[in-house]
């Protein structure tokens, strides 16, 4: 019994041991490693009284099925072809854009926002709509953003290298 004590203690202080130069190790790594917080655009009076009223797709609930004229769900959504931007708000102070220009671009697939400039564009952020994935493609002339469901395929395409930075949205 003795002896079956004492391996118990033995082994009780190097699992301690253990368990505590590992916190220490973790600890100390991720002592070292500070995010900074994600950046808010801000939202102007303007924006606030001019931007449609939608809901944004969560990825907890999907969209809302389209209605027939009789009321009833349609059977097959029908994609729309593109969308407009929607109004835009100028970037924080000190930000890295010559022009400020930040516009949001809504599709079915998800959102993409670009920072457009006076001679190129930078993608500020994209996601996809519940039930959507996306990939991004990046050159010094132009971003692209696509997202995927099944067959479905909606790209966003931002391009400046024949003047200032445009941007096309279509299903594919």
């Amino acid at each position: 019994m003795r002896r079956g004590l004492v391996h118990m203690l033995a082994w009780s202080l190097a699992t301690g041991a253990a368990v505590t130069l590992s916190w220490w190790g973790v600890h100390t790594v991720m002592a070292g490693t500070a995010y900074d917080p994600p950046r808010a655009l801000p939202i102007t009076a303007a924006d606030a009284t001019t931007q449609e009223s939608k809901p944004l797709a969560s990825s907890t609930a999907g969209p809302a099925p389209s209605r027939t004229p009789a009321g009833r769900p349609s059977p097959t959504p029908t994609p729309a072809a593109s969308r407009t931007p929607a109004p835009s708000s100028p970037a924080p102070a000190g930000s890295p854009t010559a022009s400020g220009q930040v516009k949001s671009y809504d599709t079915d697939g998800g959102r993409a926002v670009f920072d457009l400039g006076e001679t190129t564009a930078s993608l500020v952020m994209a996601t996809p709509a519940a039930g959507w994935s996306m990939q991004t493609w990046k050159t010094d002339t132009w971003i692209r953003v696509e997202f995927t469901s099944g067959t479905n395929k909606v790209s966003v395409i931002c391009t400046w290298h024949d003047g200032p930075p445009h941007v096309e949205v279509g299903n594919y």
